[in-house]
């Protein structure tokens, strides 16, 4: 195949001057050409394959006389000819893009995929080598800087094309592509010469420069196809392709005229495999342009519906569409099918899918377009449609009423408000009027319809502006109060969900606005045009990642992720610890709930980590990489992991400085799980400010584990005043270690000795006393107390203590065991009392709801009683109200020990994500 004549070296730089002239020119009538003798030289002088028309002699190229443009020798056909041009589904457009073709190793690999397409016809459009646009864009700066760089610059991409020449190409292939490599940068020295004497580029010699990338590449993809026995051409498209200035650094396809052009081409190369340059096309008079942002792209979108081809495959570097960005959402999944709508608006909101033009020209024929992985061909990718085809019924979980969710950042709220907008005809339109002389894109608007306030998005680096222009704008309505001000938010970012099934589904909405309360993200402005296909909203940047997972898991694309801090890793710390690494698989793979555990912080070290602490090894990695206890730097870890949305602090101490915190983790939007007990029976006014917030807030604090352990006291109690019952009394054995001993005093063994024997079973807590003095059941009374609404103090509720008064102030607990024995007797005459009436001693709490007071006391009941029938160390709670009033409710079981205990701080888990959107199963 021959490649493009030569030109004197000597005109090249009075070829720079006409084109700089034509520039001039275009600037104030874009559409019309004044120097067409240089565009027509220009056009052929410096194309790869048409070369010199066979009817123009090379001294006519010097003639500057010519009034019209002249293009590459095109005859309108006859009807007869044209039906020789074959188009239509016997055409499959491939586009690579730089990293595609980046090596020589990846050019053969896309030489392969082409070659192993069935199709009968393929045109392959290509960009220029990985980083080379780059590349040329930074020798035309250098050469317009006078700075003499650029020749060493272009030398490096003429030794990065030659050297992969060498790897792919022999023979006649190999010659015919350097000489052209070579008389093609020899002749772009020569002009960046020219263009380094007049010290600043023109537009379309920047466009002529950058385009050569994509030229070498075309030519030698199709060199390496011919050398593996294909019959292929290559097209410069700049000879087909005409597009015209559109403003904003766009352009619009002139489609009849490229058509035109692209007809009289195939004429001419009837090949039915085509390489074809991306990026670049030319104006109407002929001059090299560029396609702008994702050119390649728009060149194959563009070339399909010329083609009017059966699918447009883009090839990239990832599987395809993802649901979301997968660097801020670790389990985003690639979606199978989009339809153009979804694809443009996602693509709007910055998702990694294409440029909007891109699906313009394809959606005119219904041309499917396919976004594919070259380093993974195994991987289908995501066909984007006009229908989507149904899901595999493998895949029916992830078909969601939401598609996928896409974000800005770095953006500016600018909220014009004032009691003298509203009903005022054209101040919208004088607002949006001086955002365009700035030149700033508005991103979203957002209106009040009492029309007292206009609220919309910008770039944060245009927001000054915006703000000046404005207050400029409307210095009079600001003096005189008709507006009240221009306000500007900055750190914003906007975050989009992106559906087609959106617009005939009720509720979506509320479960977005839903999951992003319950991950405490305040929402600053929303959008929502009467398509439905997009719900836009604003908030801050900081919290735009947290955003992001938190609706992403709602709608059930990925795992509820919890991020969770344990504070206490003792006995229950522990357990719960072993119970979470038990069932993390099962969670995750029954009901999509992925807890993962941050930190876990004891009373002197503490571990952290970023991904998730290996629970298998716990222990083993707190010894080796823990680090001194902080809580307030433990908090900020797990809580400040933006990647999972929700978090947790599991308090598994008895500690009241830990509690003490509940209030602020729960004003921060930390969800708050424990047994300890130390809050909710604390100073009252303390319980009432932190049952308040959670009230008021979507943020949780789940303690059912402070009363029955693993039962599920405080749920039954909820049930039963949430369904409008109303509590009586409330009656129990609450303590699993009292219930143990005196489950166990009978017959005519002594007290102590079953409190030694509770001792050394570990029931009891290291001080007997601890649990003898019944403080630990006033805790619950109280607890259970409030619940119901009564308003009292720990204080308030009176306490029978089994401790000898004399032994209360006894220094040590070996001495108090040494001593119990002497006070048998007293403890053994009740005992005695009781079984001679038929009865047996239990040591209970009582709330009476009724005459608002509250109990614990050692009481005598009837052996035939539900209390006296425990063993073990049972706990047992008798809920007599309106509706169980002849037969109390009764919840009976284990209420003492690390398993049951840490269980039952478990199920607050599970309810949690069950409320942040976990299904049930």
């Amino acid at each position: 195949m021959a490649f493009s004549t030569t030109i004197s070296s000597s005109y090249l730089p009075r070829l720079y001057s006409q084109l700089s002239a034509h520039d001039a020119v275009a600037e104030t009538k874009p559409r019309v050409c004044l120097s067409n003798a240089a565009s027509s030289v220009f056009q052929r002088g410096l194309t790869y394959k048409a070369g010199f028309p066979s009817h123009l002699e090379k001294k006519e190229l010097y003639n500057f006389k010519v009034s019209a443009s002249v293009t590459a020798d095109v005859s309108t056909p006859e009807v007869s000819i044209k039906d020789l041009i074959v188009k239509g589904d016997t055409w499959s457009i491939h586009k690579f893009g730089g990293t595609c073709v980046g090596t020589a190793q990846r050019i053969q690999n896309v030489a392969n995929i082409v070659m192993d397409d069935i199709s009968e016809r393929k045109l392959v459009v290509v960009s220029a080598m990985s980083k080379v646009t780059d590349m040329m864009y930074d020798l035309v700066e250098k050469a317009q800087s006078r700075d003499d760089s650029y020749i060493a610059a272009l030398d490096a991409v003429y030794e990065k094309h030659k050297l992969t020449a060498l790897d792919l190409l022999d023979g006649d292939e190999l010659n015919s592509f350097l000489s052209t490599l070579g008389r093609d940068v020899t002749h772009l020295k020569e002009m960046l010469r020219a263009m380094y004497i007049a010290g600043h580029p023109t537009e379309s010699f920047s466009a002529f420069v950058v385009g050569h990338g994509e030229l070498w590449s075309a030519q030698m993809l199709s060199c390496v196809l011919r050398k593996g026995g294909i019959d292929c051409t290559w097209m410069d498209t700049r000879e087909v392709l005409i597009v015209n200035p559109a403003g904003s650094n766009q352009v619009d396809p002139d489609y009849e005229e490229s058509e035109t052009r692209l007809d009289g081409w195939l004429l001419k190369n009837p090949s039915k495999v085509v390489v074809a340059t991306g990026f670049i096309a030319s104006t109407p008079q002929n001059i090299p342009t560029t396609l702008k942002r994702d050119g390649s792209d728009f060149s194959a979108a563009i070339m399909g519906a010329l083609f009017r081809a059966r699918q447009v495959t883009i090839w990239t570097d990832v599987d395809g569409v993802y649901s979301a960005d997968p660097r801020k959402v670790s389990d985003a999944v690639v979606l199978n099918t989009l339809s153009y709508q979804e694809a443009w608006e996602m693509s709007y909101f910055g998702a990694n899918v294409l440029h909007p033009r891109t699906i313009i020209p394809v959606m005119q024929y219904d041309i499917p377009i396919v976004i594919r992985n070259i380093f993974n061909l195994s991987a289908p990718g995501t066909k984007i449609c006009r229908t989507p085809v149904i899901e595999s019924e493998e895949n029916q979980k992830l078909e969601t009423y939401v598609k996928g969710f896409a974000t800005i950042d770095n953006l500016a709220l600018v909220n014009v408000e004032g009691t003298g907008m509203a009903g005022v005809p054209g101040t919208a339109s004088a607002i949006f009027a001086a955002v365009k002389d700035v030149g700033a894109n508005v991103i979203m608007i957002s209106q009040a319809s009492s029309e007292h306030s206009v609220c919309f998005a910008v770039p944060e680096k245009e927001v000054k502006a915006v703000a000046k222009a404005l207050e400029a704008r409307f210095q009079q309505a600001l003096s005189v109060g008709r507006l009240s001000q221009v306000a500007v938010i900055s750190n914003c970012s906007i975050l989009a969900a992106v559906g087609q099934k959106m617009a005939s589904t009720p509720g979506v909405s509320a479960t977005l606005f839903n999951a992003l309360a319950k991950a405490n993200i305040n929402v600053r402005a929303i959008a929502q045009g009467c398509s439905e296909y997009n719900i836009t909203v604003v908030v801050k940047r900081e919290d735009c990642v947290r955003a992001l997972r938190a609706v992403h898991s709602r709608f059930y694309l990925s795992k509820t992720s919890i991020a969770v801090g344990i504070i206490g890793p003792g006995l229950i710390g522990a357990t719960l610890l072993n119970q979470l690494r038990d069932q993390a698989a099962i969670l995750k793979e029954k009901s999509n709930t992925d807890l993962r555990v941050m930190g876990i912080i004891g009373s002197t070290t503490m571990l952290l980590s970023d991904t998730g602490i290996d629970l298998s090894k716990w222990k083993e990695l707190q010894k080796e990489k823990g680090e001194k206890a902080d809580l307030e730097k433990f908090v900020q870890h797990v809580h400040g992991n933006h990647f999972i949305p929700n978090t947790v602090l599991v308090d598994c101490t008895s500690s009241t400085e830990v509690a003490d915190h509940y209030h602020n983790w729960l004003h921060h939007g930390i969800h708050v799980i424990t047994p300890n007990k130390k809050a909710n029976s604390g100073p009252l006014d303390k319980y009432l400010k932190l049952r308040a917030l959670q009230r008021q807030s979507f943020t949780h604090y789940f303690y059912e584990a402070t009363v029955g352990a693993g039962l599920p006291i405080m749920h039954t109690l909820r049930d039963l005043l949430q369904t409008g019952d109303k509590i009586i009394k409330i009656e129990g054995i609450f303590s699993g270690t009292l219930s143990y001993i005196f489950n166990s005093f009978v017959d005519t063994r002594a007290f102590s000795e079953v409190v030694v024997e509770a001792k050394a079973a570990g029931y009891t807590e290291p001080d007997p006393r601890d649990d003898l003095a019944g403080t630990d059941v006033a805790r619950k009374v109280i607890i259970l107390a409030r619940e119901c609404g009564l308003k009292l103090e720990l204080s308030d509720i009176p306490v029978q203590s089994l401790v000898p008064d004399p032994l209360k102030e006894t220094a040590s607990v070996d001495d108090f065991m040494q001593q119990l024995p002497s006070f048998d007797a007293d403890i053994a005459a009740k005992r005695k009392a009781a079984e001679d009436a038929g009865e047996v001693l239990r040591y209970v709490g009582v709330v009476d709801v009724k005459n608002q007071k509250g109990t614990v006391e050692l009481r005598r009941y009837n052996k035939q009683h539900p209390f006296a029938q425990l063993s073990g160390s049972d706990n047992i709670i008798a809920f007599t109200t309106e509706r169980y009033n002849k037969q109390p409710l009764i919840v009976r079981g284990p209420g003492a020990g690390a398993e049951v205990t840490a269980g039952g701080v478990f199920s607050d888990l599970l309810r949690l994500a069950s409320n942040l959107g976990a299904p049930s199963y």
